[in-house]
């Protein structure tokens, strides 16, 4: 099952008798999405008993339906929940289900006690590395990175770190200005700095996302001439990385006992 207590406010819905996956599909709302906020349909595939989204071919004995209780949007609204129970009452119709819903003022209130919870454990950290010298060229920038292991990402102007697993978020990303990308001679177009950022719940801790910040920041700033400087553009001291190190452990050890480790299903939907 992709749904999860943890995150998803989930309603029941029984069936009199199973039904085909290719009724199931006919009837699912258009758009996954109630507000902000994400939602799923899965039904208990009546031969494997897993749940699953629902497929051709299959039959389903019963569904379930999870509404996402908060992500980097904030916390689902009773708005939000409101759209979700139509768009779910109106499958439920459609194949023939009875819907039995989680109490919206029990809902609104978890989501905004995750969503709390969440606000105060959320970290994106992210660098500057300015020029000394010379703008560089988009060119150079690609270049310089790939010898550290970045490769393209799928917007322009960023680069990424991919991770080992495949189907799962970048380890970093190395952003600089779209519009320099987009230039027809990327040999000539220049820029004078990059950002360089790690969103900290979508890694696991055991890959090492922050020592792998810290070293790509290193060695980037010697091979391209930059200074690292933050968002302000005041330097990073060699204190400042142990300091943010020392926070980052604080940080895994809360996600962890909440059982939202960083770099899990449901650690990244919430900081989505």
């Amino acid at each position: 099952a992709r749904l999860d207590p943890l995150i998803d406010a989930i309603a029941t819905l029984a069936l009199e008798a199973p039904v085909t996956g290719e009724l199931a599909l006919m009837h699912l709302p258009p758009s996954r999405r109630a507000g902000t906020k994400p939602f799923l349909i899965e039904g208990l595939n009546a031969e494997s008993a897993e749940w699953e989204l629902p497929a051709a071919g299959q039959r389903y004995s019963e569904f379930q339906a999870g509404a996402q209780m908060a992500n980097r949007n904030g916390a689902l609204n009773e708005i939000e929940y409101s759209e979700f129970v139509q768009k779910l009452q109106a499958f439920a119709d459609g194949v023939g289900g009875m819907a039995e819903l989680p109490d919206m003022l029990d809902v609104v209130a978890r989501a905004r006690e995750l969503d709390a919870f969440a606000g105060d454990h959320d970290a994106q950290l992210s660098l500057v590395l300015r020029a000394n010298g010379a703008a560089w060229s988009v060119g150079y920038i690609q270049q310089c990175a790939a010898r550290h292991g970045f490769v393209a990402g799928v917007l322009p102007g960023r680069l990424v770190m991919p991770s080992n697993d495949e189907g799962s978020p970048p380890i970093l990303v190395l952003g600089f200005d779209s519009q320099a990308a987009l230039a027809d001679d990327p040999g000539v177009s220049s820029v004078r700095e990059v950002h360089l950022t790690l969103d900290v719940p979508q890694s696991p801790e055991g890959v090492e996302p922050f020592p792998a910040w810290h070293e790509a920041a290193r060695l980037l700033a010697k091979d391209m001439d930059a200074s690292m400087v933050d968002d302000g553009g005041r330097p990073i001291t060699l204190q400042a990385f142990a300091s943010i190190g020392d926070d980052l452990k604080r940080l895994y050890a809360a996600l962890e006992s909440r059982d939202l480790a960083a770099g899990s299903a449901a650690a990244r939907r919430l900081f989505s």
